[in-house]
């Protein structure tokens, strides 16, 4: 069980370390939101709802469900649609992969595994190579070729994702990474 720190909370990075469906839904949740909240969602996920099971959160009545997802302090800043892309994912889980998340990257090459997360519902291309370079670098998933279907998250010593947050201090070298890479898109859309 790896020790993260994706959360910066021990009790939702501990349900991180060990729990495949924790970790992709965490990285689902992972958009317009601050990391860490995303990657504690899980955890409250599972505290209202008393499980983290892909086969019963797809079953689940959605209007019910996105309640669960909107209670106060609301899961994610947009529940009502974030309720239903975690949904879609437990739904293609239990589809393809009889409900084992893990399964996803168990026995595949690099550009296999790339495939595979980009046909999850709510990871495109970037998601799905930030998700591959996360599960080399920090949970020992590291199939032949999974750095370079990782792309640039893949190399070794950036601070740019989840990927390469291990604890606080890097956990701000990466949100300052993005911060620039945003300053720098601007830059270049103004002078276009």
């Amino acid at each position: 069980m790896p020790d993260v720190q994706l959360s910066q909370d021990p009790q939702a990075d501990a349900l991180l370390g060990r729990d495949p469906l924790a970790l992709l839904l965490a990285m689902l949740l992972d958009q317009q939101i601050p990391m860490e909240k995303a990657f504690r969602g899980p955890y409250v996920l599972q505290e209202r709802l008393g499980h983290l099971d892909a086969a019963r959160i797809a079953e689940h009545d959605p209007e019910q469900f996105a309640a669960v997802v909107a209670t106060p302090p609301a899961v994610h800043r947009f529940p009502g649609s974030m309720a239903k892309r975690v949904q879609d994912l437990c739904r293609a889980l239990v589809e393809d992969y009889h409900g084992d998340a893990e399964a996803v990257w168990r026995g595949v090459d690099g550009p296999e595994l790339l495939e595979r997360m980009k046909a999850l519902p709510g990871f495109g291309v970037q998601k799905a190579q930030i998700f591959v370079a996360l599960l080399g670098k920090q949970y020992g998933v590291r199939p032949n070729g999974w750095r370079e279907a990782a792309g640039a998250y893949g190399e070794e010593g950036v601070k740019r994702s989840v990927a390469d947050v291990t604890d606080q201090a890097t956990l701000l070298e990466v949100r300052a990474f993005k911060q620039a890479a945003k300053r720098a898109a601007k830059g270049s859309t103004s002078s276009a």
